[in-house]
């Protein structure tokens, strides 16, 4: 065991895509088969039919998922989000975090290997087209060493064409969920020169996606991904995760004819495992950055175990204290707590998103104005009132000031406030208050927002009145 820990360390020293002098070291992993590259393929099939039919989805009338950043209009499952409720999305960010912890902790970058959409692509997508094209990771390397011949021509156009080909759906697809399916519908119909942003944008998208699954790929996991990194920090001993079996595996070592095999552990050294990882590590060595938990050396290496007649399992989903001293403890204390931190983010973003009102308001102090006098000597204000509708519906709004019974407020220019679905409105007000109510230069002020009756928002300004009030 001592030479294994010894060999052990040495992986730290460099990432496994990269040579001595810096260079990158091509992967061509051996094509994966197995129960587990099986159920990662359904998986993968029921989350990508998810992906590309999300933006015709309608709830209400309105999209299921809508991410517009550019007019500052956000729509989650068919509700709309106004930037006044960026409280809400840094809540709900903060408890996406706290859930990503508490996952990683407990099970690992199972993430990584079963719902990431680099490695679904990469991994259920883009290599399968290439291995029906290439062939197998032998056939592969011999067509990249191999002089451009006809054939090897065929084969590289008609693969880089397929690739170009899912990078411009994947592009409109994205692109559908930042400005909508009908945006995207008027830049496929519509002459660049009637949109030129939008077409710019999906010529862009597709430029990066075709980069990234035709040149980059693995390298987005190891070198620009940051979980990969998080996880050494977030991982402890008994986090769930694709590992070798060291006790049962070591001293590994080839089945020869005729040699007790009792002193040896069930690792034969085939290195299939190796042969078979996307990210081209060494299971073997234990938990690494590059590792994505796909587990295609867990596929691997229960077949290897099942022709020479020994358990599978030799590569699993375990913990280390689970190999080391056959125990599987989830509930640990740094679970239990990041699982109360969690359930107390969960309620409040709950609260928050049950009593979040659909009309919104904010009030200011016109600039540059300060106060006037009427003819009764009573202090007038002009305020400025932004009202914001975040329903799909029509209304029409009242405001009064509150703790002012004699106070008036009136719209300039016009008598209604008439908001349509999913809009806003901006208006000034003639705000007036008795200067005998007044007892300071600058006095709080609440303006409540009524529709049919009912409350439904109260934001506050301040009133502005003369120094001398006495």
């Amino acid at each position: 065991m001592e030479d294994f820990y010894e060999y052990d360390e040495q992986f730290r020293d460099s990432i496994g895509t990269v040579d001595k002098e810096g260079k990158r070291l091509w992967v061509y992993p051996k094509k994966p088969k197995g129960k587990f590259y099986t159920k990662r393929g359904i998986v993968a099939t029921l989350l990508l039919g998810l992906l590309f039919s999300g933006p015709f989805i309608k709830i209400g009338g309105q999209p299921l998922l809508l991410f517009n950043f550019f007019e500052r209009k956000f729509v989650l499952f068919g509700i709309p989000f106004w930037p006044q409720d960026f409280y809400l999305f840094g809540l709900a960010t903060i408890t996406l975090v706290v859930f990503i912890i508490l996952f990683t902790v407990v099970f690992g970058r199972v993430w990584c290997g079963w719902a990431c959409p680099q490695t679904i692509f990469m991994e259920l997508v883009f290599r399968k087209i290439e291995y029906w094209i290439d062939g197998d990771a032998k056939q592969q390397r011999k067509l990249a060493d191999a002089p451009w011949t006809a054939s090897k021509l065929v084969k590289r156009t008609g693969k880089y064409s397929i690739f170009m080909a899912i990078s411009i759906l994947i592009a409109h697809t994205l692109m559908a969920y930042l400005i909508g399916i009908e945006g995207v519908i008027d830049i496929v119909t519509q002459s660049p020169f009637e949109n030129w942003s939008g077409f710019l944008g999906t010529i862009f998208f597709t430029g990066v996606f075709f980069w990234v699954f035709a040149y980059f790929r693995e390298q987005a996991c190891i070198a620009v991904c940051p979980y990969g990194r998080l996880q050494g920090v977030l991982m402890n001993k008994d986090s769930m995760a694709v590992s070798y079996d060291f006790n049962r595996g070591e001293p590994r070592g080839k089945i020869k004819k005729g040699e007790f095999q009792d002193e040896k552990g069930d690792c034969i050294d085939c290195k299939l495992c190796v042969h078979v990882c996307p990210t081209g590590i060494d299971i073997r060595n234990g938990s690494q950055l590059e590792c994505v938990n796909c587990t295609a050396c867990m596929d691997v290496c229960d077949e290897v175990m099942l022709k020479i007649d020994k358990p599978t399992g030799l590569i699993r989903l375990a913990s280390y204290n689970n190999i080391i001293e056959g125990t599987k403890k989830i509930f640990t204390t740094r679970v239990i707590g990041y699982t109360v931190v969690l359930g107390v983010l969960i309620i409040a973003l709950t609260t928050l998103l049950t009593n979040r009102s659909d009309i919104d308001a904010t009030a200011l102090r016109v600039p540059g104005q300060l106060y006037q006098k009427t003819e009764t000597g009573d202090i007038q204000n002009l305020i400025n009132i932004l009202f914001i509708n975040k329903s799909f519906e029509p209304v029409e709004l009242e405001v009064n000031i509150r703790d002012f019974p004699s106070a008036t407020i009136k719209q300039v220019g016009k008598s209604e406030i008439k908001l349509n679905s999913n809009s806003t409105f901006e208006a000034v007000f003639f705000v007036v208050i008795p200067r005998a109510d007044l007892h300071d230069a600058k006095t709080p002020i609440i303006i409540d927002v009524f529709k049919d009756g009912e409350l439904v928002h109260t934001t506050k300004t301040n009133f502005l009145g003369p120094f001398n009030l006495k």
